[in-house]
């Protein structure tokens, strides 16, 4: 079986070789972080295409974890999956409440401002950033932008945040477009 990659979302990192057992570090992008281990398989993004992978063990080791991919029982061979990404199969992941969003549904839409009695393109979502207080949008500005300038506006749903729109693709913000 394979998986299309547009099928796959991105829920971790593997970072470095882990001992001399084939065990490796891994970094979750999940919340909370140990949801990684729920998925099964793993789709590993090589330069070569993706490639699937289990996990035989699993365990918290400093601010990450540490995993043993089974039939990986060097440090050579687990090195050579050093620097890859994890993803799994997007129906894998659980349903959210509504009004609920997964990071990798908001990258990509397009972000337009309503602010005092217009309306401005601002861009689109390029990525989110972890802050601890709250997410930030990074809007990257486009061809349809009213400038060229990348903005960061705070994930503040009904204060910030007004609308999202998966369909449409679209993300209404009470912004400044000055800011």
């Amino acid at each position: 079986m394979s998986a299309g990659s547009s099928n796959l979302v991105d829920v971790g990192r593997i970072s470095a070789v882990f001992g001399v057992k084939g065990w490796v570090k891994v970094q979750s992008f999940t919340e909370p972080a140990e949801n990684l281990f729920d998925y099964a398989p793993w789709w590993l993004k090589t330069a070569h295409g993706v490639k699937t992978v289990e996990i035989d063990e699993a365990k918290p080791h400093g601010k990450g974890f540490v995993a043993h991919l089974k039939g990986v029982d060097d440090r050579d061979l687990a090195a050579s999956y050093a620097g890859l990404t994890i993803a799994v199969e997007r129906n894998l992941l659980p349903e959210l409440e509504t009004g609920e969003f997964y990071w990798h549904q908001l990258q990509g839409l397009s972000v337009i401002s309503r602010f005092e009695s217009g309306e401005y393109r601002l861009g689109r979502v390029a990525r989110l950033l972890e802050t601890g207080a709250n997410d930030v949008l990074v809007v990257a500005a486009d061809a349809d932008s009213v400038d060229e300038r990348e903005r960061l506006i705070p994930y503040v749903p009904e204060q910030y945040v007004v609308d999202i729109d998966l369909a449409a693709g679209t993300m209404i913000v009470d912004w400044d477009p000055e800011f």
